[in-house]
């Protein structure tokens, strides 16, 4: 299909795009490559050994650790869907992405977050249900229900991922294919795009804003109550632990929403392309290799599965 004008501007369907990443010399980008490595690599081990250690060990077969090793599966995968293709970007001089592969790239990577998202508000909703009503805990957390909750947050990630992928990449894009980002995502799209992207904004601003206003809100009452159910409690060491295991969760949420937020929730947040990049490389793998070592630090259960299955494998 031959090019089109639109006002000045020369309108072609783009075959790919060409990802600019960070600015520097080639010792620049070697100490990237080392740093998002580095980051990827402990990510993907971390997650692995949560994913493993939760699945052999028999104590940790509980609707918390189901959640915790799906949160450690969605780390892993949207991890990978940005970091191998950055880290090629890296050493070549080309940095080109087809027009499909930053679809597909961004399709899954705002399914990923977005399903993180819920997951992390249903974690809150099972800790609420644990702490706050234990006799009806096995009946209204049994698999089933357990199950389904996990196939809404995936649901509900895939439902938002097709809308903002439909939506931007149907935006008619100028002849400048160059994408000012280490992947693919939303606001340096938007700057590429020749038709007016007020609606598109207004998308990821509605759409962004209320799943995170929901799903916070929902993580606000679960623990208000919990807190006041702590507060009732006698005993100082069922206290102790009641606040370990809600301290991991609360400060993995606190990672994911604070950077979120200031990414895509808030009016002007596509404005900043550099911002964006180091705030980008925090969600994308600083996150992910953190929330495994923030879930095994702080809780004994996970410590003291990661011993015995030590102790196991040395006995083997």
């Amino acid at each position: 299909m031959s090019p089109h004008r639109n006002g000045n501007l020369s309108v072609m369907p783009l075959q790919e795009f060409v990802l600019d990443g960070f600015e520097g010399g080639l010792q620049t980008q070697a100490l990237l490559f080392a740093l998002f490595l580095v980051l990827y690599m402990v990510a993907i081990l971390g997650n692995l050994i949560m994913m493993v250690v939760i699945t052999l060990d028999a104590r940790l077969h509980s609707p918390m650790y189901f959640f915790l090793k799906n949160l450690s599966l969605v780390d892993l995968c949207y991890s990978s869907v940005i970091a191998p293709k950055a880290l090629a970007n890296f050493l070549s001089s080309s940095k080109v992405i087809t027009f499909e592969g930053c679809a597909t790239q961004f399709f899954f990577f705002s399914m990923l977050v977005t399903t993180e998202g819920f997951l992390l508000a249903v974690m809150a909703y099972d800790r609420f249900m644990a702490i706050c009503s234990p006799l009806r805990y096995p009946i209204s957390m049994c698999p089933s229900v357990c199950a389904r909750l996990m196939l809404g947050c995936y649901s509900g990630g895939c439902l938002n991922s097709i809308l903002q992928t439909s939506f931007t990449f149907s935006l008619p894009f100028c002849s400048s294919n160059h994408i000012d980002h280490f992947f693919c995502d939303v606001p340096p799209l938007l700057k590429l795009a020749c038709a007016d992207t007020t609606i598109n904004e207004l998308l990821l601003f509605g759409i962004c804003g209320l799943i995170i206003m929901g799903t916070i809100l929902v993580i606000v009452i679960s623990y208000s109550y919990i807190t006041v159910t702590i507060l009732r409690m006698h005993s100082g060491g069922g206290r102790h632990k009641l606040l370990s295991t809600c301290g991991s969760h609360m400060t993995a949420v606190s990672l994911l929403y604070g950077t979120v937020f200031v990414m895509y929730a808030q009016p002007g947040a596509v404005q900043s392309m550099e911002q964006g990049k180091v705030v980008s490389v925090f969600y994308t793998l600083v996150i992910p290799m953190l929330n495994p070592l923030i879930y095994s630090l702080r809780n004994k259960d996970v410590k003291d599965a990661l011993w015995r299955l030590g102790q196991k494998h040395t006995a083997t």
